[in-house]
């Protein structure tokens, strides 16, 4: 007897997912050598790699062990009770505790202060990274991931990168005189002087922020404490962000939700653990500032000049030529990896630098016009002259330098538990070929199959590959225009505003006959699939140490309206579930494996795939997905979208998602509008930044983007040049 397939289960709104399904993680054999290299080597390489490489499956392997290894690590929760104002009450004592260790830091002397919040800063300018990705295609739309976003939204300036808690961090570092080099920059760690500790720390919350879709209930433990707790506000003086309140209102509603799931019992627990985790990770670091305070503060005259030398050495050699200090050539001294700074420091306190006659020559160097004019900021200058003064009047006792170990005990004990750690859901694979079906529940739930990525990458550069012979046939298209030009602010406004009246508003007639209700019913399903994907391409672009470009702020502003900046009435993928179900289209999620065999949508899958594959890379296609954002947002302007809603209309369906984008995309301030203005902002960036001879590569990038939106809705073009024989590329699903 043939075997029965199951019935796939449907989905219905409201989504009340606490966490998805318990499942495995897969990699190829070549990301799990390269992630135990960088796994076994120095925290610092790990850090950066992390800040810098968000696209590839090794990060998400590295992610994946380091989360699971301090997870692990976590004290078991069972002694807190799974409910919000309990969690509220510890989490409070706690703040507590730590407020009382690091009150001395309010009359601390300023060089101490500087010192600890750059020691602060690896972690402070993090700012709610595990919030980065937290809104996905297998996380939308459910309520928790919703009132994140929203938090999300106010943490990123509401679209304003200036100010986004970031950039408020950072020029409050800057107000007390430290100026740092990007988040990202190799050198940014030894610039803030962090201890591994601290690095460590910042490699978790990092890692955490990868893997938001299997992560739900940990970073809804974590997000909750941490900024609860405050310990960047008490460090750095400022008001919160995102209040206590509203906090633990994320937090009730959440733990609200696992009553009513049937994951909730091992939901809570999980969450608590990372309750549990969070507190004894900011307790940790607050202790370790604590101590660096009363390290520096402790720290005698010849320690914070060695500080100094240490601080410049590195850059300093060359410049000596042939200074001698004791007899040896400084550019010598200085260049060794091994220097005994307190060996030196009593060879320069005693040679004629410091005891020349009237003032001494190491002083007169660094005023203006002396060779170290400049190379010290006001403060070390301050440390230096006291330092020779003191020498000069007989201060000769023996020079001796503490070593700074602080925090170094606690961060030996996460690098043994990291290094060598596989956690048991891991799986070794190589890539495998799949039907598309198969192909878009993998790239929906990429975290669990990231060794699917290269195949990603390909298949989109593919797609922008084939649609540049819209270039030059694009002109013929109904709702689009892909024919080449040069670019300039001008002639891209001119193109937009073109396709806007010729091919989208002067072309619309009201239809004056409605299709009968199941081809209006088949229209709807053969679209349905790229709306259930909705904003997509944008969804992880402005993460951590990508937010700070003006395009970088408008792209997610204009995600976060595609989401309905975390209201659920507004949110589109809440929208087209409400058209689906007017016309009795019950759907399973995207996210889950019953969608697979679903058989309510025709094979129309190539769209999605492009949307999701690009989404995928938002470094390697920032570019192509600048001119997507264009097409799309473009496309349901005028003609297509009115008559639409003109055929819902006729038999009683959901007009919701076609009015909504109708309004919202308008062509005077809306998304239509905005996308054209974030292309001339990047590449006006791009031309100052860069030069002007970069700015039509750049250029032509972003129009090929443009071109494989293009690609997938021109079917009657399309047709005509398969049949005259002009290459096109792959077979694409054409939807129009």
């Amino acid at each position: 007897m043939p075997a029965v397939s199951a019935v796939p289960r449907p989905f219905s709104l409201p989504d009340r997912i606490t966490s998805l399904p318990t499942t495995t993680f897969t990699f190829s054999p070549a990301a799990q050598a390269e992630a135990a290299e960088l796994l076994e080597g120095p925290v610092e390489a790990l850090h950066h790699r992390l800040l810098t490489d968000q696209e590839s499956e090794v990060m998400l392997l590295v992610a994946r062990t380091v989360v699971d290894a301090f997870l692990r690590a976590a004290e078991d929760p069972c002694d807190i009770a799974a409910e919000a104002d309990v969690v509220a009450e510890q989490v409070h004592a706690e703040r507590e505790r730590i407020s009382t260790l690091l009150a001395p830091l309010a009359t601390a002397d300023p060089a101490v202060l500087e010192a600890v919040r750059r020691q602060r800063a690896p972690l402070a300018l993090l700012a709610g990274c595990w919030l980065d990705t937290v809104s996905n295609p297998a996380t939308q739309p459910s309520i928790i991931v919703n009132h994140l976003f929203r938090h999300h939204f106010v943490l990123k300036g509401e679209g304003e990168p200036q100010r986004s808690l970031h950039h408020l961090r950072r020029r409050s570092l800057e107000a007390g005189g430290t100026h740092l080099p990007p988040l990202d920059a190799v050198n940014f760690l030894s610039r803030v002087e962090a201890r591994p500790l601290t690095a460590w720390h910042a490699v978790f919350y990092l890692s955490l922020s990868r893997l938001p879709a299997n992560l739900l209930p940990e970073i809804v433990g974590v997000h909750y404490v941490v900024n609860a707790l405050g310990v960047d506000d008490l460090v750095f003086g400022s008001v919160p962000v995102l209040t206590e309140p509203k906090l633990r209102a994320a937090l009730a509603e959440y733990l609200g939700l696992t009553g009513q799931s049937p994951t909730g019992v091992t939901d809570r627990r999980r969450l608590l653990s990372a309750v549990r985790l969070a507190s004894a990770l900011e307790r940790e670091h607050a202790a370790l500032l604590s101590e660096l305070a009363s390290w520096h503060a402790g720290l005698s005259l010849d320690a914070k000049v060695a500080e100094i030398i240490q601080r410049h050495a590195p850059f300093a050699g060359r410049q000596h030529r042939g200074v001698k200090i004791a007899g040896q050539l400084l550019a010598t001294t200085l260049g060794d990896e091994n220097l005994d700074i307190a060996r030196f420091l009593t060879d320069l306190r005693d040679s004629h630098y410091v005891n020349s006659p009237g003032e001494a020559r190491f002083l007169r160097a660094l005023k203006l016009g002396g060779p170290m004019f400049g190379i010290f900021d006001e403060r070390e200058g301050a440390v230096l002259r006291e330092w020779v003064t003191a020498a000069r009047e007989g201060v000769r006792s023996e020079i001796t330098i503490p070593v700074n170990r602080i925090g170094d005990e606690h961060a030996e004990r996460w690098r043994l538990l990291v290094t060598g750690h596989r956690p048991s859901d891991i799986v070794i694979r190589e890539p495998e070929s799949l039907d598309d079906r198969r192909f878009l529940h993998r790239l929906v739930n990429i975290e669990n199959f990231a060794h699917l990525l290269p195949l990603a990458q390909a298949h989109a550069e593919q797609v922008f590959t084939d649609a540049e012979v819209l270039f030059t046939h694009g002109a013929q298209g109904m709702h689009t225009d892909a024919s080449w030009f040069d670019y300039s602010p001008e002639a891209l406004l001119a193109r937009v505003d073109a396709i806007y009246w010729e091919k989208l508003v002067d072309p619309y007639q009201p239809l004056t006959q409605i299709p009968d209700r199941d081809e209006v019913v088949f229209g709807q399903k053969l679209v349905a699939l790229a709306s259930l994907l909705d904003g997509t391409w944008s969804c992880r672009t402005g993460n951590v140490g990508r937010y700070a470009r003006p395009s970088d702020g408008m792209l997610f502003a204009i995600y976060a309206d595609e989401m309905g900046r975390g209201d659920l009435r507004k949110n589109h993928i809440t929208m087209i579930h409400q058209v689906l179900g007017s016309m009795e289209i019950h759907l399973p999620h995207l996210r889950d494996a019953d969608f697979i065999d679903q058989d309510e949508l025709p094979e129309t899958y190539g769209f999605g795939l492009h949307q999701l594959c690009m989404s995928l890379f938002p470094d390697t296609f920032y570019n192509e997905i600048l001119g997507y954002n264009l097409c799309v947002e473009m496309f349901g302007l005028g003609r297509v979208r009115l008559q639409e809603i003109q055929k819902l209309r006729r038999y009683g369906f959901d007009t919701t998602y076609e009015a909504a984008h109708l309004s919202i995309d308008n062509f005077s301030t809306g998304h239509a509008r905005q996308a054209a203005e974030i292309i001339i902002a990047y590449l006006d960036g791009v031309r100052r930044e860069v030069g002007a001879d970069a700015v039509p590569r750049e250029w032509r990038r972003i129009w090929r983007g443009y071109a494989s939106f293009a690609y997938f809705v021109e079917s009657a073009l399309l047709n005509d040049l398969n049949r005259n024989h002009i290459t096109t590329g792959s077979d694409a699903d054409l939807l129009i």
